[in-house]
């Protein structure tokens, strides 16, 4: 049965809004009036986008659940299921307790789907822009093998740990970016305004000054003169280098340049495979075919480069490889996953040697994420020390020359 998301006046003159379930909009309208209401505006909640948003731009819709209100909702939707309830008294239950009008809509009508007898799994595949493919793949496993409540709770789990991994990377870098912004802002303003003021003031002197403050009297000027065009620059080529990323090709071969990096790229790819080994452990522990596991599991990968490895690993394992085999020809992955994903293999407990290679990987990236954070704040420290006592020597000097030669 569709849903309707009404806008409706009650005996008082107050304004109510809900999700009403009805056959036709003409329908809802008599159910609305039925219960003392005067309907001013009835909209089919349609599949594809968000509940209670059409009146805004597509452009500028958000998502009503971000990852953590999904998460949260997932685990309480587990709970329910695995108490007992069936899933509509379970689905009502939470719009009754939705958290505001769009959630309660979204809720409304994936709870509409479900009673007009689709599966869960295609009423969560309605809505793309709430539930990614992933997460619709492992509901629809859940359902199929009758183990729902058991599916959702694994489900939230891996939406926590891969929150809790995102943010552990992002207060690992948080400090380290805020200092470096600082610092770029300080030295351009000591550049282009305080230095600027020293060759005003020794500009009627004929002695010569010293070195360095000619030197930064040299860099002041330039900054002066081509900061704003460099920084045109800069805009155009970061620009261009975004719509060359779209192109897929380049962005692969970008994305392979970028696994060779020093530092970031090993982070790179341990992040690409601890997400990889998570995702293809938790499809397969839900029962999703070890096929389309990997082709799920494939698409959550950030990197182009690995993306392609494992789509080529699909295809090995689609004529007859075992998929511990298909790892080791990619070397792109680190060879710690392609050793459990062997053991599961060999004790046919893949799922849950997937699961342990991927925790492994998470926390070697959070170590190492860590490490270089602890050793970058005290070098930029450092480093915007040098570069401010520098333009402080090149502003003093000139003084110190000048009241030495008054003496």
């Amino acid at each position: 049965m569709p849903a309707y998301a009404f806008e409706a006046l009650d005996a008082e003159g107050a304004t109510q809004k809900g999700v009403i379930e009805a056959d036709t909009a003409k329908a809802a309208r008599g159910l609305l009036r039925g219960r003392s209401l005067v309907p001013l505006e009835v909209r089919a909640v349609s599949s594809g986008e968000s509940p209670g948003s059409a009146a805004n731009p597509v452009l500028f819709r958000r998502a009503v659940f971000n990852a953590t209100n999904l998460a949260i909702w997932t685990r309480q939707l587990a709970g329910l299921v695995g108490s007992g309830l069936t899933l509509e008294r379970a689905l009502t239950a939470l719009a009754e307790e939705a958290d505001n009008e769009q959630q309660n809509h979204l809720i409304a009508a994936l709870r509409a789907e479900v009673n007009a007898g689709s599966s869960f799994g295609k009423a969560l595949s309605r809505f793309p822009r709430e539930f990614s493919d992933i997460y619709v793949a492992v509901v629809s496993a859940g359902e199929q093998s009758g183990h729902l409540g058991a599916v959702l709770e694994r489900l939230a789990d891996d939406l926590e740990e891969r929150q809790a991994l995102n943010a552990k990377l992002l207060a690992a870098t948080l400090y380290p970016a805020i200092v470096t912004v600082a610092a770029i802002v300080i030295v351009l303003l000591l550049m282009t305004y305080v230095v600027p003021q020293v060759a005003n003031v020794f500009a009627g002197t004929k002695r010569a000054l010293p070195m360095l403050t000619v030197v930064m009297l040299g860099l002041s000027n330039f900054l002066r003169s081509w900061g704003i065009p460099l920084l045109v620059a800069l805009g155009l080529a970061f620009a261009a280098l975004r719509f060359s990323l779209r192109n897929p090709a380049f962005r692969e071969r970008f994305d392979a340049r970028w696994l060779t990096l020093p530092l970031i790229g090993r982070l790179s790819r341990g992040y690409n495979a601890a997400r990889f080994a998570g995702t293809l452990a938790m499809l397969a522990g839900a029962g999703v075919p070890i096929l389309k596991a990997l082709q799920a599991a494939a698409e959550t990968l950030g990197n182009r480069a690995m993306r392609a490895d494992a789509l080529d690993m699909l295809v090995l394992v689609r004529e007859g490889a075992p998929l511990a085999s298909a790892l080791a020809q990619k070397k792109r992955f680190p060879g710690l996953l392609g050793m459990f994903a062997r053991l599961g293999e060999q004790t046919g407990q893949l799922a849950a040697m997937l699961q342990r290679a991927a925790n492994q990987l998470s926390a070697e990236v959070q170590r190492r994420a860590l490490q270089f954070a602890t050793l970058l704040e005290p070098l930029l420290i450092v480093g915007m020390g040098l570069v401010v006592m520098l333009i402080v020597l090149a502003v003093l000097l000139p003084i110190i020359q000048l009241n030495q030669w008054v003496r």
